[in-house]
């Protein structure tokens, strides 16, 4: 299947860009490019792409309450970009159901990559970006207006706690088939029973679980 991808970034010479990379790879098509976060939010609403590469910074409606409103309509998945390896504006977009982060200056396979990945929701993008972004999120104060994850219920078992410090290592399923001796089929299960008893989204508040609750940090 090929995945769809809709480009949302402000400057017209990296929209271009963005797209004509997408479109270098059979499996990726590019189905349109817009300006703003709140064109990004009708054009996901119209076209229904799989991904959504989305500016942090955006006149009219910035790329983390774009990806706010596309992610809670189920409409995409959504690979926000940024220019700085810690961006503040980044953080929200972790509350606002962004599936993974890549700088602006990423090499075009990383970008395709990446790409994949989300639309799989196979694993947590994990270069160095997002473990840091991660990572420094958890460890910020907590904002009265926040809801933070809960700590892991005992519904989650031993196998479940071993299988979700594995995702927050970034490890793919067949990586923590490897390690943990299962079937790639049973990993899938547990990921999918996490995804459950933690009301989450995705792998990316997966890890934000596990680093709340101190699995792991």
């Amino acid at each position: 299947m090929t995945i769809r991808v809709l480009v949302a970034d402000d400057q017209q010479l990296i929209r271009i860009g963005l797209a004509g990379i997408v479109d270098t790879a059979p499996d990726l098509a590019s189905i349109g490019s817009v300006a703003t976060g709140r064109d990004a939010v009708a054009a996901a609403a119209e076209h229904r792409p799989d991904i959504v590469l989305m500016d942090v910074r955006m006149p009219e409606m910035d790329g983390i309450e774009a990806t706010r409103r596309i992610t809670a309509a189920g409409h995409a998945r959504v690979l926000m970009l940024t220019t700085f390896d810690l961006d503040e504006y980044v953080f929200g977009a972790l509350h606002a159901g962004a599936s993974g982060f890549l700088l602006k200056d990423a090499p075009p396979l990383d970008l395709l990559s990446a790409v994949r990945t989300v639309a799989q929701g196979e694993a947590l993008l994990a270069p160095r970006v997002t473990k840091r972004l991660i990572a420094a999120y958890v460890n910020r104060p907590a904002q009265p207006h926040v809801k933070e994850p809960p700590r892991l219920p005992e519904a989650v078992t031993t196998r479940e706690r071993e299988v979700l410090l594995l995702v927050a290592e970034g490890l793919t399923n067949a990586e923590i088939a490897e390690r943990l001796y299962i079937g790639a089929g049973t990993v899938k299960t547990h990921v999918a029973r996490l995804l459950a008893k933690l009301d989450a989204r995705d792998r990316v508040q997966l890890v934000i679980h596990a680093y709340r609750s101190g699995l792991t940090g």
